[in-house]
């Protein structure tokens, strides 16, 4: 699902009713949690953490005039989605949030690339995407992201 909204507010207010406090409560536990340097705005329709062009002109290499992506959460039709390009660019980063994931919820971890797929909203694993948002600063985010993703 697309929302069309100008701030994360206004993002939440969108959703449906059942899915507002978990994005929320997502949403705040990454913020609490990432290190300092990570701005949050819309990005690509959707709650987003990046790294602003005064850290980091390059911007995204898709299109150089979005800041560099490293978090999203958006509610889709049938998931919340949490989007992770650390867990995408760096193996050490999937194979522990891998490891970690059953430890943290009783159903099976459904994921793709870098999208974390929440379907059961009584099952998300809060202390994990805290501990997630923990691991990579803002110059390792940069960093990983010129040595595995940037086309060079």
């Amino acid at each position: 699902m697309q929302y069309q909204a100008n701030s994360v507010a206004d993002y939440i207010s969108q959703l449906p009713e059942d899915r507002q406090g978990p994005v929320e409560k997502i949403r705040q536990t990454i913020a609490k949690n990432l290190p300092k340097g990570f701005e949050e705005g819309i990005l690509y329709k959707m709650i987003g953490f990046y790294v602003p062009h005064e850290v980091y002109p390059d911007g995204y290499h898709c299109d150089p005039k979005t800041p560099l992506p490293f978090i999203n959460v958006a509610s889709q039709k049938n998931f919340i989605a949490l989007y992770h390009s650390g867990i995408y660019a760096k193996k050490e980063l999937l194979d522990w949030f891998v490891a970690e994931y059953p430890k943290h919820c009783k159903y099976k971890l459904d994921m793709g690339k870098s999208c974390v797929r929440f379907k059961k909203v009584d099952d998300i694993p809060y202390n994990l995407i805290a501990e997630l948002a923990t691991k990579m600063t803002v110059q390792e985010w940069i960093d990983t992201y010129e040595s595995a993703v940037k086309k060079k």
